[in-house]
């Protein structure tokens, strides 16, 4: 199936940045603004946008580090990792909130939006796709290895649409009793999902990655597209 792609710009109050948006075969379709990892709109963020266009989603993936510089895309050797830290302790939150907010307009304006809205994120991406079901941006929300969400749980009460979170098993990143604090808060939501899986570890749905789990990887896809036909 094949998917149409381009950048396109967006006007925030204090400059203008870039998303990178994945139409599919169709012309039409949901949305889904869909947020980076710490590594920028790189080539694995890119290629995860065309796969959720392929399965018929209008995707839009704004450039949250604009701010630090343009269109920054890394890969995940040592310099990388330094680099994307740096990046991810000069992006301030509340702003990163704002851009997700003017994405969401930006893709309600596109004319082949046909349907409701989710945020679907990694990492970094994975705490703002959270943070804009709590923001009310979004009619649903995907959270991949959300890291920081379990500081963020004084928001949980303010998120009134359906969450699905993935969770490795392995995550060295984010220890199991984070993942369990963030479960229990949520238990009595019946819209909050929560899955953990064995033995994957931190970026396991990322294949450019060593930390890449194939089979945690092909289920969270499954799963992520089962919530999104429910929910959207």
């Amino acid at each position: 199936m094949s998917v149409t792609t381009k950048w396109i710009d967006i006007e925030a109050a204090d400059g203008t940045f870039g998303a990178y948006l994945a139409i599919p075969h169709t012309g039409k379709g949901p949305g889904i603004v869909l947020i980076q990892e710490i590594f920028g709109v790189n080539e694995h963020i890119r290629s995860v946008a065309e796969q959720y266009a392929a399965d018929g989603y209008m995707v839009l993936v704004p450039d949250v580090f604009w701010r630090s510089g343009h269109r920054i895309e890394l890969t995940y050797d040592e310099a990388a990792w330094k680099r994307a830290f740096e990046l991810r302790q000069a992006t301030d939150v509340a702003k990163a909130e704002s851009d997700i907010a003017l994405t969401v307009a930006a893709l309600k304006a596109q004319p082949g939006l046909d349907g409701k809205l989710a945020a679907i994120g990694y990492c970094f991406g994975g705490m703002l796709a959270y943070l804009a079901a709590a923001d009310g941006l979004v009619d649903a929300a995907i959270a991949y290895y959300g890291g920081g969400i379990q500081n963020q749980l004084q928001r949980a009460d303010d998120v009134r649409v359906p969450l699905l979170m993935h969770f490795g098993g392995a995550d060295s990143h984010i220890p199991l009793d984070a993942v369990q604090r963030i479960a229990e808060r949520f238990e009595h939501n019946e819209d909050v999902e929560v899955h953990i899986y064995p033995g994957a570890e931190h970026g396991f749905n990322c294949s450019h990655r060593s930390s890449y789990h194939q089979r945690a990887a092909a289920e969270a896809h499954g799963n992520s597209l089962t919530f999104l036909s429910d929910n959207l």
